[in-house]
């Protein structure tokens, strides 16, 4: 009897099934299954609607909390939902959400795919940096030194306090010959400045500059402003009416510059999606766009949601784009490799 059924056994009658065999089985069963294109329209619904917002997010209205800015700046983190629904679409064995989720994930992809890859590149003759430095840092002296290493050759600062500027001052004396501070916003360069003077973004107290930087490859118009802050609250919804004021302000102030050459540099208070700073993102380039690698959120510095701290350009080439380590402040430097041609 032992003997026979170990012969039974080795004719195969036990053995596993082969797992092609158990794929085309199974894929069989769902062909037959009448419910798997009448399940999941809830979740193929839920994908639609994102895809929609995606693709439409331009024609959200700003009248009501300005949900249309808010919805803009953090818009990447839509894609977030995909793995979470395409979970829901395999347990619920739906046909139809999966097809929706395929469209949104299209979508998702050929608005933000550009940005993951890196399109950074080996040129570039002039390297730039920006730091929203933080008015309650606790290490303003340490800050300066670890952007004092990104080998920038032109170093812009906001959310300077007048009581600490000294400590920046001293801390980047040693790398930067020239300085100029205008209000909270300062700029630092191994090339000469000149013509420094605040730039008026309608705030009542001074939070922006123009400086003109004379490096080897010409003269270089430099920009650098902190756009008054947003908040999202409960009942008011996205508060960035003073900011899109001063963002019209500051895309004025781009327009009427004499140079071709031209440099903004600064915490916006906002994302490149964002319509709000249209006056400034449609004559501007974003060098993160252009030759970032990946999205280069920058703010909050635990944990980066939002790239808010901008390098942008005109007249000026993109090469390389990127984070820096994190210092003492909410928000990470950012820097970019540009070729400026003479």
């Amino acid at each position: 009897m032992a003997q026979a059924y170990m012969t039974e056994s080795g004719n195969g009658g036990s053995e596993p099934e082969p797992s092609g065999s158990r794929f085309r089985r199974r894929l069989a069963e769902l062909r037959r299954d009448p419910g798997i294109w009448r399940r999941g329209w809830v979740l193929a619904a839920i994908s639609l609607l994102i895809a929609l917002v995606m693709i439409f997010h331009a024609e959200l209205p700003n009248d009501v909390g300005n949900l249309g800015s808010l919805t803009e700046t953090f818009l990447p983190w839509l894609g977030l939902a995909v793995p979470l629904l395409l979970a829901g679409a395999v347990f619920r064995r739906s046909a139809t959400a999966l097809i929706a989720l395929v469209l949104t994930g299209a979508v998702w992809v050929n608005l933000f795919g550009g940005l993951v890859t890196d399109k950074s590149g080996s040129g570039g003759n002039l390297v730039v940096a920006t730091h929203n430095v933080d008015a309650d840092n606790p290490d303003p002296g340490g800050t300066a030194e670890s952007v004092a290493r990104s080998g920038a050759d032109v170093l812009a600062l906001t959310e300077l306090k007048g009581s600490v500027v000294p400590v920046y001052e001293k801390a980047l004396a040693g790398t930067y010959k020239y300085h100029s501070v205008e209000g909270t916003v300062g700029l630092w360069s191994k090339y000469p400045l000149s013509a420094s003077a605040p730039v008026d973004i309608r705030m009542g107290w001074t939070r922006a500059m123009r400086a003109t930087v004379d490096t080897p490859h010409g003269k270089v118009a430099a920009f650098v402003a902190h756009l008054p802050s947003v908040r999202v609250k409960l009942k008011a919804g996205f508060t960035a009416n003073q900011r899109d004021d001063s963002a019209d302000a500051l895309g004025a102030a781009l327009a009427a510059e004499p140079l071709k050459k031209v440099i903004l540099l600064g915490d916006l208070n906002g994302t490149m999606n964002d319509r709000a700073l249209s006056e400034v993102t449609s004559q501007m380039r974003s060098t993160q766009g252009a030759a970032g690698d990946g999205f280069g959120f920058s703010w909050p510095a635990q944990f980066p949601m939002a790239r808010i701290d901008q390098i942008m350009v005109r007249g000026i080439r993109p090469e390389a784009s990127w984070t820096l380590p994190r210092t003492g402040s909410d928000h990470l430097p950012v820097a970019a490799r540009v070729t400026v041609k003479p």
